[in-house]
């Protein structure tokens, strides 16, 4: 029993030398080109809350001094 897990770890060791050869062998084969770095994943963009916005606080307060006014920017 022995000497049969010796004969299939030999033939073992040589068939992966072999298919190892095999492939430095073919083009391309070997070890992989370097890889470049992947980028980062992209910020999503920033929501802007009406708080934030001058416009749009501007636009309340002129609403407030003049209810009367149309809706036109001053």
């Amino acid at each position: 029993m022995l000497k049969f897990l010796l004969v299939v770890a030999v033939v073992g060791v040589v068939t992966y030398l072999a298919v190892r050869l095999m492939q430095r062998r073919l083009p391309g084969g070997g070890s992989p080109a370097p890889r470049r770095p992947l980028p980062g994943p992209k910020p999503k963009p920033r929501m802007v809350a009406p708080d934030d916005d001058e416009a749009f606080l501007r636009d309340l307060e002129r609403k407030r001094r003049h209810p009367e006014d149309p809706d036109t920017p001053a």
